[in-house]
């Protein structure tokens, strides 16, 4: 087991070039936010903007569209229903995100199956939330699970894993990560992430004032962020859900609840402290 440490973050959080532009930090489509659910993404889409990523592209419910750009006018939007254009923007894509707040229906398993069998190499995509379930649920398979993530909770884990609770052993865990190929975001008091390329990494950080709807949510926008414009590897996904704690906690020192939106708001000002720092 290795703990995460700030090492973490001098190692991954890079000075951006001075000659570079919207491209270099890479494209993303965040997929999710049915008609229920769409503060989900729309919270992935804050983290996923304010971490760094070049251009977003936020597919959703139709009935999203105006409180994402009254919130995120940097995000650019398509409904459930524009099949074309959501083609194209996967076809550019360097991570693709799906899963918060989709929900369980007919709409969302197309959504899922099209992105599951677009996936192209070198392209990365994470799984969460109403994603994970429907994979489960239908015995979905990966196209490439070396450039997957799945980031379940424990019920979530349990229906993808078919571990119970009290089997989600580091031994049993490790054993199901290896059988389905992808990196497993384990999430929990203490999140931990399953690779082959290591044992596991456990994040040390974290407390009962995040315990609150959409930090989740963030954080999967949060890695899929960091996967567009650094290495893509075991190591930025671990920087991603340190520095995500590592706020929670700053920000619990003074507040009993930290909201998910609270830790995407200084997120800039965080990264740009470890880059200034390494460089």
């Amino acid at each position: 087991m290795v703990q995460l440490n700030e090492e973490i973050l001098h190692k991954v959080i890079t000075k951006r070039p001075e000659i570079s532009h919207k491209g270099t930090f890479g494209r993303v489509v965040l997929i999710g936010g049915n008609q229920q659910y769409g503060g989900a993404i729309i919270m992935s889409a804050e983290a996923c903007i304010k971490s760094g990523a070049g251009l977003t592209t936020v597919v959703t419910a139709e009935k999203n569209h105006s409180a994402l750009h009254a919130r995120l006018p940097e995000a650019m939007v398509l409904a459930f229903w524009e099949t074309t254009m959501i083609y194209q923007v996967l076809e550019k894509a360097d991570v693709v995100l799906i899963g918060p707040g989709l929900g369980l229906d007919k709409t969302a398993l197309t959504l899922l199956k099209g992105v599951l069998k677009s996936q192209k190499e070198q392209q990365w995509l994470v799984i969460d939330g109403s994603a994970i379930s429907l994979f489960s649920e239908y015995n979905l398979t990966l196209k490439h699970p070396e450039q997957t993530v799945f980031t379940p909770h424990q019920a979530e884990w349990e229906r993808l894993s078919g571990l119970s609770f009290i089997q989600q052993t580091d031994e049993n865990n490790r054993a199901k990560q290896a059988l389905l190929g992808a990196k497993i975001v384990l999430k929990s008091h203490r999140t931990t992430i399953y690779d082959e390329a290591i044992a596991y990494y456990q994040n040390p950080l974290g407390n009962p004032g995040m315990a609150t709807g959409g930090t989740g949510d963030t954080l999967a926008g949060m890695i899929t962020g960091f996967l567009a414009q650094f290495e893509k590897n075991i190591d930025t996904i671990g920087a991603a859900v340190y520095l995500h704690s590592l706020i929670g906690d700053e920000l619990a020192k003074d507040h009993y609840v930290v909201l998910p939106t609270s830790i995407s708001e200084v997120l800039p000002r965080y990264m740009k402290k470890y880059a200034t720092e390494r460089n």
